[in-house]
């Protein structure tokens, strides 16, 4: 299986080629604003030597994230999939940045307003469902599923668990590897679900009368 996956869901802004089991290119680049721009020149870099035919499938984060930018890789990956018609697998950012560690792992992302975005795994297996929790709630929740094993704390939200769990280890990259997107995006089997943006809370935008426009 040949697969193009994007990220744009944090502080970076990504894209993976797999085909089987050999990434074929991968590029990333850290940035808390400007996926927009950004996100179709680089998709368009990393393809000049491979092209588009042959892809089996297109793949994109969903989010928890930024509420833009999770939107931006979606909206790409979407009109892509269209225009090849070929088949759109969505990502968790959560598991995507958990992937490729062993033990107990923890993917958490600074929610701002006092929450973080987490999920817990062990060995790849989600532990819990993806929430919105405060700092202190979260530690709680993690020590009750960790038990006396080591604790590694993954993304922009580690820092602020860390002091509440003591010798955790803390990796804070800027967004998932792309690499893993896309291997965890091949991984999923059909009838393939339909891909929609994962929020944990609500936008903080309004337009007059209430109106949501992230809806």
């Amino acid at each position: 299986m040949r697969l193009l996956a994007v990220d744009t869901c944090l502080d970076a802004c990504s894209a993976a080629l797999l085909d089987g089991e050999t990434v074929l290119a991968a590029v990333s680049e850290p940035m808390s604003r400007g996926h927009q721009e950004r996100l179709a020149p680089m998709v368009a870099e990393m393809m000049a030597p491979f092209g588009f035919a042959g892809l089996d499938r297109i793949a994109s984060t969903v989010g928890p994230g930024s509420f833009t930018g999770l939107r931006v890789g979606l909206a790409f990956a979407k009109g892509l999939s269209s225009a090849l018609s070929l088949p759109l697998v969505g990502v968790g950012s959560l598991p995507a940045l958990a992937a490729g560690r062993g033990g107990f792992v923890c993917a958490a992302v600074d929610a701002r307003r006092g929450q973080i975005y987490l999920q817990a795994f062990r060995d790849g297996a989600p532990l819990m469902a993806p929430d919105a929790l405060a700092a202190e709630t979260a530690s709680a929740r993690l020590a009750e599923l960790a038990g006396d094993g080591p604790v590694t704390l993954v993304g922009s939200g580690a820092p602020l668990l860390a002091g509440l769990i003591p010798g955790a280890r803390v990796e804070t990259p800027g967004g998932p590897d792309p690499a893993w997107v896309a291997r965890l995006a091949a991984a999923v089997r059909e009838p393939i679900p339909v891909v929609r943006p994962l929020y944990l809370r609500t936008p903080d935008a309004k337009l007059p009368g209430g109106i949501d426009p992230y809806a």
